[in-house]
C-alpha cells in the first residue's frame, strides 16, 4: 500500500524546514510545491529535486556527513588511540552502573515526557512540596503538572513494577546486541537485519520509522546475497525528514560503555550508527554523546571530559558552536540553576528532542551533579525530553561515579524486572541485563564478539555491586 499523498505532503514540507535551518537557499520551494499537481509522480520528481538545492551565500558552517570528511573537520589534536588508564574489571562495574543509572533516568522522566520547562516543573513540584526532585514522579505532581505521558500508570512514585519498555533503553540494547555479534566491525547491513528482527515500528519514531520502513522493503526485494551497500548509505537522504532530532543520540551509550579511554573508536562505532538514520546535528550529537561517555570511565574533570568530547566534532558545526557555547556558560556559572538560566535564555527555541539546549543541559548536570541520583533529578527538572536525556545522563555519570553512585533505593521499585520493546528479547532480569552489558568493554579489547547465548547468562549469586 503506497503512502497517501496528504502523508507524502507533509513530509516534503517537513524536508524543506529542516533544508532552510541546514542553510539551504529554499526560497520559493514551498509555493512551487504547493502547485504541484496531486499526484505520486509530481511528488517523486519533487523530492529528488531537494538534492540540489544550493546552499546560502551566507551560510558559513560546513557540517558533513562523510565520516572521513568530519575527521578532516574536527581537532587534529584529538586523542586517537587510548586515554587515561584503561582498567578492564573496573570498566565492567562502570558499565553495569552505567546501565542500571540509564534505566533509572529513564524512568523518572517516562511521565512527564511532555516537553515541560523548568519553571513549569518547579512550580507543579512546589505546590505539593517535591521541589527540588529527590524521588520517581509522584501522582500528585502530575496532577499538579496537568499534563503527563501515557506512560504514567506504571513510571510513577507506587506504581513503578518493573523497568517499563521505553524506546531510550531499546536502543542501548540494540547497541549491546550488535557489539556481541559482529564486534566493532558490524555495518549498516548488519544494522538493518537486527532492526528488522528486533523492533517493532510502534516502538520508533521519525527517521527510525522511515528507515525502518525501507529496510523492510529492502529486505524483502533482495536476495539475501545480494546487498546494493550505496543504497543503504544512502536512505536518510531521500524523504525522510528530522535527521538532526536526538533520536540517534540516544542510541550513542553501548558504544561508550565498549570504549573505556578509547573515545576515538566510541566516536566512529556511533558515527556507524547514526549515519544509518541521521545526517549532520544528528550524527555529531551522538558521537560527542559516545566519546563522553567512554573518556568518562578514565578522567576525573567533567570540563575536562566534555572538552575532549568535543574535539570529535567538526568544529565549523552549528552543534560544536553551540555546545562550545554551553561549556563556557556552565563552567563559569555558580551553580546549576544560573548555568540553565543562561543556556535557556539563548537556546529556548531548541525544545523537546532538538538537541542543541539539552547538550546543553546536559553538560549542565554533569559538572554540578554530586551523585547520581542528584544527576538524574537536576537533568529531569530541566525539562525537555525527560526520560531520553534522564538515561543519557545516567549513562554518563554511571561510568562516571561508579557502583558506589548510585543508591539502591533508586533500583528498589523495579524488583530486578525490565520490560523490553524488543521483540525475540527475553531476557527479564535487570541484573542480568547490567551484567551483560558489562562484558562490552572486555568482548571489544579481546574480539570475543559472537559469543553463544548460553553465556550471555550468570549465576542469580553474582554480585553486581548493588543490592537488588
Amino acid at each position: 500500500m503506497l503512502p497517501s499523498l496528504t502523508f507524502l505532503k507533509r513530509q516534503l514540507e517537513g524536508i524543506l524546514r529542516n533544508k532552510f535551518e541546514q542553510g539551504h537557499q529554499t526560497s520559493g520551494y514551498l509555493a512551487k510545491l504547493e502547485q504541484l499537481p496531486a499526484s505520486y509522480d509530481a511528488y517523486l520528481e519533487f523530492a529528488h529535486s531537494l538534492a540540489a538545492i544550493p546552499m546560502r551565500d551566507n551560510w558559513s558552517y560546513y557540517e558533513p556527513n562523510d565520516l572521513e570528511e568530519i575527521w578532516r573537520e574536527c581537532d587534529p589534536a584529538r586523542p586517537l588511540g587510548q586515554v587515561g588508564i584503561l582498567n578492564l574489571k573496573d570498566s565492567s562495574k562502570r558499565v553495569e552502573a552505567a546501565f542500571l543509572a540509564s534505566v533509572c533516568g529513564s524512568m523518572l522522566g517516562k511521565p512527564i515526557e511532555v516537553n515541560p520547562s523548568l519553571s513549569e516543573l518547579r512550580q507543579a513540584l512546589t505546590s505539593v512540596g517535591e521541589w527540588p526532585l529527590n524521588d520517581y514522579i509522584s501522582d500528585e505532581m502530575l496532577h499538579a503538572l496537568d499534563r503527563r505521558h501515557w506512560s504514567w500508570f506504571e513510571t510513577t512514585r507506587g506504581r513503578i513494577r518493573y523497568a517499563a519498555p521505553d524506546d531510550d533503553i531499546n536502543y542501548t540494547l540494540m547497541g549491546m546486541i550488535v557489539l556481541e555479534q559482529f564486534g566493532e566491525g558490524f555495518t549498516k547491513r548488519n544494522l538493518r537485519d537486527l532492526w528488522i528482527n528486533h523492533l517493532p515500528i510502534s516502538t520508533t519514531w521519525g527517521p527510525e520509522r522511515a528507515i525502518l520502513l525501507r529496510s523492510g522493503i529492502s529486505y524483502l526485494e533482495h536476495d539475501r546475497d545480494i546487498f546494493n551497500h550505496s543504497e543503504i548509505e544512502a536512505w536518510p537522504d531521500f524523504m525522510v525528514q528530522d535527521t538532526e532530532l536526538c533520536g540517534a543520540a540516544i542510541r550513542a551509550d553501548a558504544y561508550g560503555y565498549a570504549c573505556p579511554g578509547q573515545p576515538a573508536l566510541a566516536a566512529e562505532l556511533a558515527w556507524r550508527d547514526a549515519s544509518f538514520t541521521h545526517r549532520r546535528t544528528g550524527i555529531y550529537a551522538t558521537m560527542f554523546t559516545a566519546a563522553a561517555i567512554a573518556v568518562a570511565q578514565v578522567l576525573r574533570d567533567p570540563i575536562e571530559i566534555i572538552s575532549t568530547a568535543l574535539q570529535f566534532v567538526p568544529r565549523r558545526s552549528r552543534f560544536y558552536e553551540i555546545t562550545q557555547d554551553c561549556l563556557q556558560l556552565v563552567a563559569n556559572a555558580d551553580n546549576w540553576l544560573e548555568a540553565y538560566q543562561s543556556i535557556n535564555n539563548k537556546y529556548a527555541n531548541y525544545f523537546h528532542c532538538q538537541v542543541y539546549q539539552e547538550v546543553g543541559t546536559l553538560i549542565n548536570t554533569f559538572r554540578f551533579a554530586d551523585n547520581v541520583g542528584d544527576g538524574i533529578c537536576k537533568q529531569v527538572m530541566q525539562g525537555n525530553d525527560t526520560d531520553s536525556f534522564g538515561a543519557t545522563v545516567g549513562s554518563l555519570l554511571g561510568v562516571y561515579f561508579g557502583s558506589d553512585g548510585l543508591e539502591t533505593r533508586w533500583l528498589k521499585p523495579f524488583q530486578d524486572r525490565i520490560h523490553t520493546g524488543l521483540s525475540n528479547f527475553h531476557e527479564q532480569k535487570l541484573s542480568r541485563l547490567a551484567k551483560r552489558m558489562g562484558r562490552l568493554p572486555e568482548l571489544l579489547h579481546t574480539g570475543q564478539h559472537r559469543i553463544q547465548p548460553s553465556e550471555l547468562y550468570v549465576s542469580e549469586n553474582t554480585d553486581f555491586g548493588f543490592k537488588i
